[in-house]
């Protein structure tokens, strides 16, 4: 047994010892965590948060357990003073799986069980608006349970057997027409629908007294889905007041292919460069995460050997660093300053791209980190190469561009109290990474609940106390400068040695049992979890995606706000679409 799982065990002995009679433990064959039953999960989970101090519910979802004919709701809770993971578990009947809603306890389960029910099709009572949120609300059935079957269904999983050993080809469509996942409302025939145009552009206007003498007119305005300041396919739905926000619902799912389906048919292996075409920017963390995470799985014999284990850390910083000076310079796009500051930014992601293409032959979709280490060492002469970009360019880029943006006067007036997050709003509403510490929460994965070997490195949790728009553009100048700090000393430290602890495998002997693992990606916290039924394949692959569940906080930033700063608040959160809908 390893400190994490002793750690870990001793804090669930103390949630047992307090609530005997609301929870046991999961004594399943590889899972861990505690289950309490759907009547007792309020009570719980707010005498988690109240009198232990679990205030930051960073993770929600479910897995479908078809042959058991029962559904099961996983919670992943930590403190925002630091330490590991407390999970807990609710099973529901398959046939009616209901569970109640926590968005009073914990705002930030607001779209997680959105989501839960979309693709699960789990309910959860109380919920105070619960509908689809990834697909659209004519699809029929939920698709990730296990007895749901897509449009051209094939086989269950991956590695196919030879589709046609006949020699004779036919359409799978034939077989499931795409028609059958579609569930269009009564009376509705798109193929004869004509929309009326009239109404349509009056139908968000609503009039309303202001006062006995002023008569006006509430608005309702998209911004997007197909506006390149909304960051991609993602839209708003403002409701004004003349110029001022007084609701607001994001929109997504326009991006969404159900990447967690495709993930329990693909092998464990094969899922490793599925995971670079979430956030595109930063192939590197993603990977880092997964890896983390089914090594849990695989066990002792598959923990990286050292030189791997710096490998992965400076290209998990450098990641850090591209991504944030990319941030600052959209930023600066949605402020409307065109195009130069991002060009400019654009320069140093570059640089650390060429780095990446060297290592892992491509410059995006790096498919770098393997169970066990990383594909391939460092070439000839990289080390050098990343010593004089982290010690000589990176820190003299990031302070030029300080002098050129940070006391720029219209970014400060753009940006100083508005969106605001408070400390307390920030953990109720889930928010992870440069969102959650801007707001004067001083939470990082890699100093609160350390992984690989960040515990090993000296540098500071970058923090910000206002909450506001120029805080989140402030904190990623923080960040930028932690991580040249981590680099330096990883790349002055790296050892020799091997890098994989294990030969290069397609498949691997997964043991039964789940997992949980997460890394502080450039968003936030990027959490994979896993369950194995000791096949080839994921029984269940689950994203915790930061852009998607920060998201969450973008109603209660924009409330009370001019409809002119939406753009930068969004901005500010910095989103990719490819996480969000995954």
């Amino acid at each position: 047994m390893n400190e994490e799982t002793k750690v870990l065990e001793s804090f669930e002995t103390a949630v047992l010892e307090r609530f005997p009679d609301w929870v046991t433990p999961d004594e399943r064959e590889g899972y861990q965590g505690l289950l309490v039953d759907p009547a007792n999960l309020i009570d719980l989970m707010s005498s988690l948060r109240d009198e232990l101090g679990y205030d930051h519910l960073t993770s929600l979802t479910g897995v479908d357990y078809l042959p058991d004919e029962k559904m099961e709701v996983v919670y992943h809770l930590v403190k925002s003073t630091g330490g590991p993971i407390l999970e807990i578990k609710t099973q529901l009947p398959r046939s009616n799986p209901v569970a109640p809603s926590l968005v009073g306890l914990y705002p930030g389960a607001a779209f997680q069980e959105r989501e839960a029910w979309d693709l699960l099709g789990i309910k959860f009572d109380g919920h105070p608006n619960l509908k689809r949120i990834l697909m659209w609300e004519g699809f029929a059935g939920h698709p990730l349970r296990k007895d749901w079957v897509e449009a051209y269904h094939g086989e269950e999983k991956k590695p196919y057997d030879d589709r046609w050993p006949e020699g004779k080809a036919r359409k799978i469509e034939a077989d499931n027409p795409y028609r059958e996942n579609v569930s269009y409302p009564e009376g509705f025939n798109p193929e004869t629908w004509i929309p009326d145009t009239q109404e349509l552009l009056f139908e968000g206007s609503q009039r309303f007294q202001l006062d006995d003498d002023l008569e006006t007119e509430q608005l309702v305005v998209n911004l997007g889905p197909q506006h390149p300041s909304t960051h991609g396919v993602f839209r708003m739905v403002a409701k004004l007041e003349g110029e001022t926000v007084v609701d607001l619902e994001p929109v997504m799912g326009y991006l969404h292919r159900n990447h967690e389906k495709i993930g329990e048919k693909n092998t464990f292996a094969m899922n490793m460069p599925y995971t670079d075409r979430l956030d595109y920017f930063c192939s590197m963390s993603n990977n880092f995460g997964y890896a983390l995470t089914v090594e849990k799985l695989l066990g002792e014999n598959y923990q990286p050997p050292e030189r791997a284990q710096y490998i992965r850390v400076i290209m998990a910083e450098l990641t850090r660093v591209l991504n944030h000076f990319m941030a600052i310079g959209f930023f600066l796009n949605d402020l409307g300053a065109y195009f130069t500051p991002a060009l400019y930014t654009i320069k140093e992601r570059e640089l650390i791209l060429d780095i990446f293409e060297a290592v892992a032959g491509s410059r995006m979709m790096c498919n770098y980190y393997r169970f066990g280490g990383v594909v391939r060492d460092l070439p000839e002469g990289m080390e050098e190469h990343i010593r004089k970009l982290v010690y000589e360019r990176l820190p003299r880029q990031i302070d030029e561009l300080d002098r050129y943006l940070v006391e720029n006067e219209i970014v400060v007036a753009r940006g100083r109290g508005v969106g605001v997050l408070t400390p307390e709003q920030a953990i109720g509403l889930s928010a992870a990474g440069p969102v959650l510490r801007a707001s004067g929460v001083p939470y990082d994965i890699r100093r609160a609940d350390p992984y690989s070997i960040y515990d090993r490195f000296d540098f500071d949790v970058a923090v910000r106390y206002h909450g506001d728009v120029y805080d989140r553009f402030l904190i990623r100048y923080d960040e930028i400068r932690q991580s040249i700090r981590i680099l330096q000393q990883a790349i002055d430290g790296i050892p020799k040695g091997e890098v994989l602890a294990n030969k290069k495998a397609y498949k691997y002997k997964m043991p039964k049992g789940e997992a949980y693992g997460r890394v502080e990606g450039p968003k936030g916290e990027l959490g994979y979890y896993v369950v194995s039924d000791g096949t080839d394949n994921p029984w269940r692959y689950h994203v915790r995606a930061p852009s998607f569940i920060n998201l969450t906080g973008l109603k209660q930033m924009c409330l009370g706000e001019k409809v002119a700063d939406l753009v930068a608040i969004l901005g500010s959160i910095d989103i990719v679409l490819g996480e969000v809908d995954r």
